[in-house]
């Protein structure tokens, strides 16, 4: 006995081995979100952490080991006897950067990269692994493995467009599977399979499907316990949803039969196609809870299910159906909502109302639900919350879990059924009853002969003695096919190639020589056990596998996508559906003036891996060919390497009107194929182009944004800046003293912070407004930067160009130190003024004394030798005044 404690108090085990008489107390360094068991080492643990780490433990949880982190939850398995290659063998489903998964095995306590498997190539879809019988399932383009062996496509009618698959059973070497095809919403459709998981047909349209509490797809489909092939399911029909039941595992389905009486005995009138009886096919997400429906392999053909008789399935006024001959008939038991349990291996049925009322009474009964007996379980009204049995059905005792009122501690209530029951079952308890399908016997190619105990006995059955069953082979019949891949059901149930299918096509593992069993269109399920009859005229026919030229060549990444990236391995995957032959070569051409050759293409079932050392778009091909003729298949991969960062450069004030170049730098520079998208202001929609560098005129005065992103592969990054626009400015440019490019770690912030320090020291010097100077240190060394004054108002005069006068003449004629760091001044001087203007008017004065206006563009340069002091101060701050030199 294992019990967890809250890992919110402590995080810890309670292990029992006598059988709860003593726990021992064993701490964990991590808290258990679910537990694994092995289904046959009773001592091998998988525990899930909540940080997506999974331990093992092979001592009963006393010692556990990491085995990997980042995996996904509830995407790991144990391995199966006799299709893994070792016993203590771990499926797993890993998380990789940029929300992709990947599929490994590890070996039970060493999971080391030495010692990981890869049985798929690439990258799969997150969620997507499932292993399951002989069957491994994974997501990318949809691959199957049939006995750990080569992944391969599975192969849906040709325009089947999934956007999701579900995987519902794999019994009998047969897979169930759910898609929601692409322009279905709630609902999906059901697709079965041959043996190998390859080759899926159509088995029922428009099934429901809901979300389950934890996010996990509900699929409205039923398999009846105890009886092969007999599934029950819940389809859309003209916008109502009916419940249909299957004999022969899906080929045919038809309606639920309502009872004929109702539980006081009056005569229910329900005629289908319009009425009929409707089930509710939730099974219990709670292991103390039975569910909607409930039935059980130790009693065949019992079916208890809460539902509606009328036209579509509803959730109000539910009632409880049962039935005993394996939904041929249904009887109502209960008008309101119960739990049934199955007591003494199927024998006999529990029944608790399932209400927040508080309750003291259960009902037994002894003749498959016929009669109920009301027996009393608790003195006080119970709360009850679940149902604990011993393990198995077959249990006589039961015990009931819950509380007397909402502050009240849980109380435990055992009820032990012994003394109702007189004797052990012997073989005068037991009587016959036949399987059947409304009269017809022969289901799934046999007569099936079950016994049951009669009713009312009251008889312990023993653990081992199980209710024994009888069959007979049935002649083969056209109701014992199902409809071959590629072909379709006609009105008339025969079943002929559909639109998009080419009967005469050979089978992909045919190979010239070999032979092949070449398709009537039909398919026998493989548990039918019909024998002669019509099995020869159904069955496929071996030929031999004809020479042809290759046809159905397909070449995609393993990824499933046109990208990858520098100096990394890129998985190409070929596959040939005809013409395969000993002659038959596949050539891969890489693009990069690499190619390489195979003679037999299944030597590259596990992919084709290169290498590419330069970005680019490399065109890549392959090639099958044979003595008969050639195909040939080209993609083109976008080979780059991972892009950093983006920098965007622009003036950071413009003229209005003027065009102005806007640059970007990328780092590293040589990253292939990259995407430009340009924001400006508020614009919804961007610009997109190619190329790194646009130019753009802004018409409006004011501040405006500039945003752009690149993106490479699956690589976005981003750089944005502010630009002022005005219809004239003045600008300058600033030298710096060499010993300032030391400093200079090349950062947007740190020229930020530099801008602000000569910003605010040039507004106390000279006077003039924050609002009238934009300072910017440009990128690059050496160190400079650039000082612009702009004006207050839109119109100039006089008092303005006389400010900035003074102002010119004050930068031109001075430098000013800055205290950077304790140990270093950096003195400053300008390089060089202009004038910038927008003119409305005409730029040149009429008059012949060839002076120009004063709207005349001036740009004026003085070159001035920079004038440098280095100071170095140790061990202690020294803080100076801005220091003013004249050059003159």
């Amino acid at each position: 006995i294992m019990l967890l404690t809250d890992s919110e108090v402590e995080s810890s085990l309670l292990i029992s081995l006598d059988e709860g008489a003593s726990y021992q107390k064993h701490s964990l360094a991590f808290d258990i979100l679910s537990l694994l068991f092995h289904p046959e080492q009773e001592d091998w643990i998988l525990a899930y952490s909540h940080d997506q780490k999974l331990y093992v433990s092979v001592e009963f949880g006393r010692r556990w080991q990491l085995v990997h982190d980042s995996v996904v939850p509830n995407r790991f398995y144990w391995s199966k006897l006799g299709l893994d290659k070792e016993q203590g063998m771990i499926h797993l489903e890993i998380s990789i950067s940029d929300g992709r998964s990947q599929y490994i095995t590890c070996k039970l306590q060493n999971c080391s990269d030495g010692n990981k498997g890869k049985p798929f190539p690439g990258f799969i879809i997150p969620n997507s692994l499932v292993v399951q019988d002989e069957y491994v399932f994974i997501q990318s383009v949809h691959y199957v493995s049939y006995k750990r062996n080569t992944f391969y496509p599975m192969k849906l009618p040709k325009y089947t467009l999934p956007k999701d698959l579900q995987i519902i059973s794999t019994d009998d070497n047969q897979v169930v599977a759910a898609i929601q095809d692409w322009h279905q919403n709630d609902s999906y459709n059901l697709y079965m399979s041959e043996s190998r998981g390859l080759f899926f047909t159509l088995m029922l349209e428009n099934v429901v499907s809901s979300g389950g509490p934890e996010g996990n797809i509900m699929i409205d489909l039923y398999e009846v316990a105890g009886i092969k092939g007999v599934f029950l399911s819940n389809k859309v029909v003209e916008n109502q949803v009916k419940t249909y039941i299957t004999y022969n595992k899906g080929r045919d389905w038809r309606l639920l039969q309502a009872p004929t009486t109702d539980l006081q005995g009056n005569k229910v009138y329900c005629e289908q196609p319009y009425c009929s009886l409707h089930l509710h096919l939730h099974v219990a997400e709670n292991p103390y809870t039975s569910g909607n429906i409930v039935s059980k392999d130790s009693a065949p053909g019992i079916i208890i299910a809460s539902g509606v008789v009328g036209p579509e399935l509803t959730s109000t006024n539910v009632s409880i159906f049962i039935t005993s001959d394996a939904g041929n008939t249904w009887k109502e038991v209960f008008q309101e909502e119960y739990s049934v349990f199955f007591l003494n291996q199927g024998g006999s049925l529990v029944a608790i109302r399932h209400t927040p009322l508080p309750i003291r009474h259960i009902w037994l009964s002894f003749d498959e639900g016929r009669n109920w007996d009301k027996y009393s379980f608790t003195s006080s009204p119970l709360y009850v919350d679940g149902v604990l049995g011993e393990p198995g059905e077959d249990t006589l005792i039961m015990t009931i879990f819950g509380h007397f009122s909402h502050r009240s501690e849980w109380q435990l209530v055992k009820i032990d059924f012994r003394s109702i029951f007189q004797h052990r079952c012997t073989s005068e308890d037991y009587l016959t009853w036949q399987l059947h399908n409304e009269g017809e016997v022969c289901i799934m190619g046999m007569k099936r002969i079950f016994q049951k105990l009669r009713a009312n006995v009251r008889c312990v059955k023993a653990r081992d003695q199980y209710i024994s069953q009888m069959s007979d082979s049935c002649p083969c019949t056209e109701a014992d096919f199902e409809c071959d891949y590629g072909f379709e059901r006609q009105i008339d149930g025969s079943c002929s190639p559909a639109f998009w299918f080419v009967p005469s096509a050979a089978s992909r593992d045919c190979i010239a020589g070999d032979s092949f069993l070449n398709t009537t269109g039909y398919r026998r399920a493989l548990s039918n056990n019909c024998t002669e009859g019509t099995l020869l005229r159904y069955s496929p026919r071996r030929q031999k596998c004809p020479s042809q030229a290759p046809r159905g060549l397909q070449l995609f990444t393993s990824e499933g996508t046109l990208v990858a990236t520098l100096e990394r391995n890129v998985t190409f995957l070929v596959f040939l559906e005809e013409g395969l032959s000993s002659t038959t070569s596949i050539t891969v051409d890489f693009g990069d003036g690499t190619t390489i050759s195979y003679v037999n293409i299944s030597s590259i079932d596990d992919g084709v891996k290169h290498i590419y050392s330069k970005v680019g778009i490399y065109q890549v091909s392959a090639t099958a060919s044979n003595a008969l003729g050639f195909e040939r298949v080209t993609l083109y991969l976008h080979v780059s390497c991972q892009l950093e960062q983006i920098q965007l450069s622009a003036p950071p004030v413009v003229i209005k009107n003027k065009a102005v170049n806007l640059t970007t730098v990328l780092h590293p520079s040589n990253v292939g194929t990259v995407t430009y998208y340009w924001w400006f202001d508020n614009k919804t929609e961007p610009v997109v182009t190619l190329d790194g560098a646009m130019s753009v005129t802004f018409s409006k005065e004011g501040t405006h944004s500039i945003t752009v992103q690149a993106s490479v592969g699956n690589t976005v990054h981003q750089d944005q800046m502010t630009v002022a626009v005005y219809d004239y400015f003045q600008s300058h440019v600033l030298a710096f003293s060499s010993n300032l490019d030391e400093l200079n770690p090349g950062v947007a912030e740190w020229r930020e912070d530099i801008g602000r320090v000569v910003k605010s020291s040039m507004v106390q010097v000279t006077g003039i407004s924050e609002d009238q100077l934009l300072v910017t240190v440009l990128p690059g060394l050496p160190t400079t930067a650039e000082v612009f004054i702009v004006p207050v108002k839109k119109s100039r005069n006089g008092a303005t160009d006389e400010k900035w006068a003074h102002l010119d003449q004050d930068l031109l004629c001075n430098s000013h130190s800055y205290n950077i760091k304790k140990k270093a001044f950096v003195l400053m001087c300008t390089a060089f003024l202009s004038y910038s203007f927008s003119f409305k008017a005409p730029l040149v004065d009429s008059s012949d004394s060839g002076h120009s206006s004063t709207a005349v563009i001036m740009l004026v340069s003085v070159v001035l030798m920079g004038l440098a002091i280095f100071v170095i101060y140790k061990f202690k701050r020294y803080r100076v005044s801005d220091i003013i030199t004249t050059i003159l």
